[in-house]
């Protein structure tokens, strides 16, 4: 689909940041996304399951008519958008998970349409903007964990996949 609108762009970038995150995923070992680089820190597997569930949480939220950060805590946000969703720590299953729930939020989202998106709705910090702004906190906050996974696919001995990407070493 050309990129016409603002909607249509704004989900080209989330795909294309998602479809990242699932090739970071794809470039670690099962062993790999057991790693943990600090007793606090969360798995790679982990990591993959939160974007997994704010991703959720964010097409859900935002395609709502009366969407609200503030309307819920995150735990019960994250309870209540991946009801029956499978959450694998298996490297094909937490692939599969990261594409399907993607195309269903990038629906969702697409369905509400761009004058939805336009509108205001109350972020996490109480404070009013669009669908659209927030949608575009909810893209950096995944770039910002598959900055995570390349950082652990470097602690692990492992050339991040984007850097793969860059320098043409990636497989097609």
């Amino acid at each position: 689909m050309p990129l016409t609108t603002l909607i249509e762009e704004a989900l080209e970038a989330w795909h294309y940041t998602r479809v990242g995150v699932a090739t970071e995923v794809a470039n670690l070992s099962e062993a790999d996304l057991l790693f943990r680089p600090h007793a606090e820190s969360r798995t790679a597997a982990e990591l993959a399951v939160h974007i997994v569930e704010s991703g959720l949480m964010m097409a859900g939220e935002l395609s709502r008519p009366d969407g609200n950060f503030r309307r819920k805590s995150f735990p019960q946000f994250i309870k209540e958008y991946t009801r029956g969703v499978p959450l694998p720590t298996k490297k094909k299953a937490l692939i599969q998970t990261l594409t399907h729930t993607h195309s269903d939020g990038a629906r969702k989202i697409r369905a509400a349409g761009e004058l939805h998106m336009l509108q205001l709705i109350t972020r996490f910090d109480g404070e009013q903007g669009t669908r659209l702004a927030w949608m575009n906190h909810g893209i950096a906050h995944e770039e910002y964990h598959r900055g995570q996974l390349a950082l652990y696919a470097r602690l692990v001995g492992r050339v991040p996949a984007l850097t793969q990407l860059i320098y043409g070493k990636a497989k097609p």
